[in-house]
């Protein structure tokens, strides 16, 4: 089982930076396909934000966070992180990452999730 561990959330203002981290903490050698982040505003459905494959490093990202945003990884480290720029009101939500294992199943493992707050 892996166990994946998110920090980094806080409150700024529009226009500010924040970066997150998540690491795999369970200290077993795990299979990792892609990290990826999401989020989740009040009364909004959880959405996709970005996404590292763990071996080539390719990245994928919503258009909402194109350009503003950038995912990276540490592979000795089993963390990955997401930097946030530029960031917008809108941008507020709680943010997971999560763990697909290999690419024949889903994102199976998450964080609990850290909040971002963006002031306009």
């Amino acid at each position: 089982q892996a166990q994946l561990v998110e920090s980094g959330g806080g409150t700024v203002q529009a226009g500010g930076s924040l970066r997150l981290s998540c690491t795999e903490v369970s200290g077993r050698t795990f299979s990792m396909y892609q990290m990826g982040w999401f989020r989740q505003a009040p009364g909004k459905d959880r959405e996709f934000v970005a996404g590292a494959y763990w071996s080539s490093g390719r990245t994928s990202y919503a258009d909402s966070v194109k350009g503003r945003f950038t995912i990276s990884r540490d592979n000795a480290k089993n963390t990955a992180y997401l930097q946030m720029g530029s960031l917008k009101p809108e941008d507020t939500a709680v943010y997971y990452c999560a763990l697909q294992p290999s690419m024949s199943r889903a994102f199976d493992y998450w964080g609990q999730g850290t909040q971002v707050t963006v002031s306009s």
